[in-house]
């Protein structure tokens, strides 16, 4: 048994990998030739890349493989459910160091398997590459179906605004590792380590005539902002309205008792990433489901507002 995936080596990684991803009914050619082939009905193809770099994006003491998978997985294909998209096919892309035990990468592989299984999705191939340090990067395709892709610039004025998942719970979470609370069975700690994106909330809204939608990634109010910015339009979100979760309000307390943070439950849903929400804009006579909750309206103007003042657009980024 090979114990690191040094010792395994690249072809024998590559083996026991792609073992463990079975195929769907999208998948004509899975791992094993010079590319996939992915059935692609409607003729169109929505495409989507994300990357997560050990340090940055998760630490393997804070989480498991199994988690860094779901995680992986996850942040991309909920960037297709956005686009109003079914996804179907994931690609995988691995640069690690050779010590790197090899069951670190078969529970990683597991992973990232069960969550492609959620949404529906089979990963179909990458590629691996030795390095001082590991990251994984992911490309995610997805199927329109004959539907229209729901994009950043359709909101227009009168417009209703709503969000489809928790809020708040990620960054909650990562502030508790952050504290030294990682032993904690904790909604907010699990929601850092393996997001749970509402998947089919997004081609449901498009079918249910969403003007503009996105994903949550960093931060409900920068990510609002940028379909402010596409749509030309003022986004006015109602504080009130934002339904602050049991476990979020709970961790929050915690965190504020020990003294790690002085924020309301509030603040972590504006400003936290990582839950990989849906936020989405609807015509105001759209009848919504129960997954979605309105939280405003788009009026004439630009930026974001919160109870008529302009909001802070706090939220992560990379380079600031």
């Amino acid at each position: 048994m090979s114990s690191t995936i040094g010792d395994l080596g690249e072809f024998g990684l590559i083996a026991r990998l792609t073992a463990r991803f079975p195929h769907t009914d999208d998948v004509i050619l899975g791992p094993g030739d010079d590319a996939a082939v992915v059935r692609a009905p409607d003729r169109r193809v929505v495409a989507t890349t994300d990357m997560l770099v050990e340090g940055r994006h998760f630490r393997r003491d804070w989480s498991g493989p199994r988690d860094v998978g779901h995680k992986a997985a996850a942040q991309n294909l909920a960037d297709v459910a956005a686009m109003g998209a079914r996804p179907t096919a994931l690609l995988l892309g691995l640069a690690a160091p050779a010590d790197l035990p090899t069951r670190w990468v078969e529970e990683f592989g597991d992973g990232l398997q069960a969550e492609c299984a959620v949404a529906g999705a089979a990963v179909v191939g990458g590629d691996t590459v030795r390095s001082d340090s590991l990251t994984v990067s992911i490309t995610a395709l997805g199927d329109l179906r004959g539907g229209r892709a729901v994009r950043r610039d359709g909101a227009a004025p009168g417009d209703v605004v709503a969000v489809a998942g928790d809020l708040g719970l990620s960054a909650a979470g990562l502030a508790l590792l952050r504290a030294g609370r990682a032993e904690r069975e904790d909604a907010c700690l699990a929601a850092h380590r393996r997001p749970a994106p509402p998947y089919a909330a997004g081609p449901r809204a498009a079918e249910l005539g969403a003007t503009a939608m996105l994903d949550v990634s960093d931060g409900l109010v920068q990510d609002l902002g940028h379909i402010a910015a596409a749509s030309a339009v003022r986004v006015a979100l109602r504080r009130g309205a934002l339904r602050v979760p049991p476990a979020l309000a709970e961790a929050v307390g915690l965190l504020n008792r020990i003294g790690a943070t002085g924020r309301d439950p509030v603040d972590f849903m504006l400003a936290g990433g990582e839950d990989h929400a849906l936020a989405a804009t609807f015509p105001p006579d759209v009848a919504l489901p129960a997954e979605w909750t309105v939280i405003g309206r788009i009026d004439e103007g630009e930026g974001v507002a919160l109870d008529g003042a302009p909001a802070e657009a706090a939220g992560w980024d990379h380079f600031s």
